[in-house]
């Protein structure tokens, strides 16, 4: 065999050599680090659901619902009422209760006040107050589109009203709340349908009503919290009106960016 020829032979067998263990040692090392990044991914996965269990868990803990819209919340040593009714257990425990108008199923105060509960409450409810005795300086009489601090707690007046039925007139100057609780927003919208107001409302939490006929619709509800995007959402007035298909209807519409809760 020619010299030369043998040469060229031998030096393209330790090409295709090279090029087959550069080749290899590539591969090894995609693959190495796709591992590692399926492992980083899997990590951050599981931390984000930790991290977000514990969010929940520190928004949420301490929030019942009682019946209808009858809310308690227990936070940073205070007890809130809203719209209490149907009370089962008399605690007479309330720092604080809130109401959103005078309709018989969002006001029964016998069972949770006592003598330093502070009520804040729509001008219609003022004298009905005042006839249990409280004094004047534990009562608040709130109107839509206000601000207001009592003692320790800040909050929003939103305006509560139908758009397309009279049940709750705007003209009545009903209400919701958004208190500030250590820095989250918790929403309760009252007796209302979807309206201008409520969509500017920039809340972590929202309690709204999904039972329909004398508010919106579960459906409505549903489309005008994804455009809100708090973090939870809670359905309320299901109860005396509707039942839990509504409260159902409202979760599974609700984008995945939304955690729906259903308090028991």
């Amino acid at each position: 065999m020619n010299k030369k020829l043998y040469v060229v032979i031998i030096a393209i067998i330790f090409l295709i050599a090279a090029l087959v263990s550069y080749f290899n040692e590539t591969q090894i090392e995609k693959e190495e680090n796709e591992n590692k990044t399926e492992n980083n991914v899997t990590t951050t996965t599981e931390s984000d659901k930790e991290n977000e269990k514990d969010e929940e868990e520190d928004i949420m803990d301490g929030i019942a619902l009682n019946y209808q819209s009858s809310i308690r919340i227990e936070k940073k040593g205070m007890i809130i009422y809203f719209d209490p009714f149907k009370i089962t257990e008399a605690k007479n425990d309330a720092d604080y209760v809130f109401i959103t108008h005078s309709h018989y199923d969002h006001y029964s105060e016998e069972e949770v006040v006592n003598s330093d509960t502070n009520f804040i409450v729509t001008n219609d409810l003022e004298s009905k107050i005042k006839k249990l005795g409280v004094s004047d300086d534990k009562i608040t009489v709130v109107y839509p589109n206000e601000n207001h601090t009592v003692m320790d707690l800040s909050f929003e007046v939103i305006p509560a009203y139908n758009t397309d039925k009279t049940y709750h007139k705007k003209s009545y100057n009903w209400v919701g709340y958004n208190v500030n609780i250590d820095g989250v927003k918790y929403y309760v919208v009252g007796d209302s349908d979807v309206t201008d107001e409520l969509k500017k409302v920039n809340c972590d939490v929202i309690f709204i009503p999904v039972g329909g006929t004398y508010t919106m619709t579960d459906s409505d509800a549903a489309s005008v919290v994804n455009e809100m995007k708090p973090k939870y959402a809670v359905p309320v007035h299901y109860d005396e009106v509707g039942s839990s298909v509504n409260a159902n209807n409202f979760t599974d519409g609700l984008n995945e960016n939304i955690k729906g809760i259903i308090l028991k």
